[in-house]
Parts: structure tokens; C-alpha cells; sequence
């Protein structure tokens, strides 16, 4: 009788403890978003907060000083040379603002249909 009461109690801490971590992540956005830092650079990416902070799926801002028409351009962090994962920790001391990006808009949508980057390829005629 008194294991079955250990049991339960600990059955319904395991329970509570799951939804402590589980059921913020049901209600918060799973879209992208964008973290900008004290040293200037800002990221996009899936916020994530546990167990690290930081971002997945993570793209950042390329400056094209060569390209006077289009000077700034959006890459995948994980296809630079030196080849990173496609995880980046963020230490929050650094972080100066964080954002979400609308679901609607042109990066948002972007990066949802075309996560590589890939450049479109022209209709054949």
C-alpha cells in the first residue's frame, strides 16, 4: 500500500515536471525570428530555450560591397566556408533585442519555401 503511494506521487511529479517544460512550447510561435546582438550582427532563425539558448535553423545578413544594387544578402549560417553546425548558442548577456518574424512576411516566407537558399532556377521554355 505504501509503495503504490510512492508510485503515484512520483508518476504525477514526473507528469507535472513534462508539462512544465512541454506545454510553453505548444503555445509559443514556432516561426522564425530574428536576434540582434551588441556586436552588430543579426540573426534568423527557430528561437530555441532549452536546454541551450540560441537558434536553430539559423541564417544571418552577408554585406556584397561589390553589389551596389543589392548590398545585402541573406545566407544559410550553416553554408559559410568554415561550415558550422546549423546551431548557434547565444549567451542572452549579449542579446540586445529579439523579435518575431510575421508569418506573412516576404523573409518569413523565404525561408519556408526555399530554407537553403537555393536560387530559383528560370521556366524552360
Amino acid at each position: 500500500m505504501r509503495l503504490n503511494k510512492i508510485l503515484l506521487i512520483l508518476v504525477v511529479v514526473l507528469v507535472l515536471a513534462l508539462l512544465v517544460f512541454w506545454v510553453p512550447k505548444w503555445f509559443r510561435d514556432s516561426g522564425y525570428s530574428a536576434v540582434y546582438l551588441r556586436t552588430g550582427d543579426l540573426y534568423f532563425g527557430k528561437l530555441v530555450t532549452f536546454p541551450y539558448f540560441g537558434l536553430k535553423n539559423v541564417y544571418n545578413i552577408q554585406v556584397n560591397s561589390q553589389n551596389q544594387q543589392n548590398p545585402l544578402s541573406i545566407q544559410k549560417f550553416s553554408s559559410v566556408f568554415w561550415g558550422p553546425e546549423d546551431f548557434l548558442k547565444i549567451n542572452r548577456d549579449q542579446v540586445v533585442w529579439i523579435t518575431g518574424l510575421n508569418k506573412t512576411g516576404q523573409l518569413a516566407e523565404l525561408l519556408r519555401t526555399n530554407p537553403s537558399l537555393t536560387p530559383a532556377t528560370p521556366p524552360s521554355e
